[in-house]
């Protein structure tokens, strides 16, 4: 278990992490989310010792990591995967580390087996690809079979193979009752890695709670329903006093109603819908408006011209409604 309790880090006047606390539990994968300069790194680094808390305590199964006896077998680490002599061979930079831990060799070629690495690894380090390069220290962190791991952007520079392995990987060693933390940029594959999330914005935490948790954040509490009769589902849905915006040539985006109430409302009004489907916030939508105030650089802004809501004929509704379906 990895336990963050009131940690602070200050660079003279800058707060990096200010008064940080959460516990990343064995059994379950951690994402730990946040944009640029949010002080991620910092907090990383500082769970392994390579930086000084200001204040506060990070501990390793409840002792900071620089007091643990065997280091490498309760907590295994990629904060960069350049870290590494780029005139060694990636089989003599991992022999390395395990001789000086008093780890096996033979544990070396089952590290080098798993991360798929046992073609290459008699190669230079300076020859590795980026890919490679993190295979390999997913192997340095995995070395002394840790009971917690700390993952930061494992998937940069991954082929959509790799990517898809470390997600497995990640849920295995969970499965394992280990403590996984994991940082990634790429939402779309970390709402499908995370149990909970850390979400954290200029050194302040946003959010620590479950995935789905989170994700209700973002309930956006509407359905959208598509049907060759939307005229006459744009009546009913109007008589029933429900607000409700055209979308394309057959969709209707209901506000406020449940799913089961407007198949209902068809069924009664023999219009046969050939979609229901309630509008489920994503994971990114959640996150960006939870850290739009917290990046640290604001770039143009490009968004895609809107679809304009269809006015449709013989309504007497347009192509926005309140919260009756009248025209504005």
């Amino acid at each position: 278990m990895l336990e963050v309790k009131n940690l602070t880090k200050r660079y003279g006047s800058k707060t990096a992490v200010n008064d940080l606390s959460f516990t990343v539990p064995n059994g379950k994968v951690t994402g730990f989310l946040g944009p640029n300069g949010a002080g991620k790194s910092t907090t990383m680094r500082m769970l392994v010792g390579l930086e000084k808390p200001t204040q506060g305590k990070a501990l390793v199964d409840g002792s900071p990591y620089r007091s643990l006896p065997s280091p490498l077998s309760s907590l295994g680490a990629l904060l960069d995967a350049k870290a590494m002599h780029p005139g060694r061979s990636g089989l003599a930079h991992l022999r390395s580390l395990a001789l000086t831990h008093g780890i096996p060799m033979t544990r070396v070629d089952e590290v080098i087996e798993m991360t798929g690495l046992s073609a290459v690894a008699k190669k230079k380090v300076k020859g590795f690809s980026l890919g490679m390069g993190q295979r390999m220290g997913i192997a340095a962190a995995l070395l002394g079979d840790p009971e917690n791991i700390i993952l930061d952007e494992p998937v940069n520079g991954l082929d959509p193979e790799g990517v898809i392995w470390v997600r497995n990987l990640a849920r295995h060693l969970a499965s394992e009752g280990r403590a996984v933390l994991i940082s990634s940029h790429l939402m779309s594959e970390m709402s499908q890695t995370a149990d909970d999330l850390i979400v954290i914005g200029r050194g302040r935490m946003l959010a620590n709670c479950s995935m789905e948790e989170f994700l209700t954040i973002g309930d956006q509490n509407k359905v959208l329903v598509r049907t060759d009769s939307r005229e006459a589902f744009a009546g009913a849905l109007q008589e029933a006093g429900y607000a409700f915006s055209a979308i394309d040539t057959d969709g209707l985006m209901v506000e406020q109603v449940a799913s089961r109430h407007l198949a209902e409302l068809a069924r009664d009004r023999g219009v046969l819908l050939h979609e229901l489907t309630p509008q489920v916030a994503t994971l990114e939508q959640v996150y960006m408006n939870m850290t739009r105030d917290d990046v640290e650089y604001n770039s143009s802004t490009f968004e895609p011209a809107q679809v304009q809501a269809e006015n449709i004929p013989g309504t007497p509704w347009g192509t926005s409604s309140n919260e009756t379906g009248e025209k504005k």
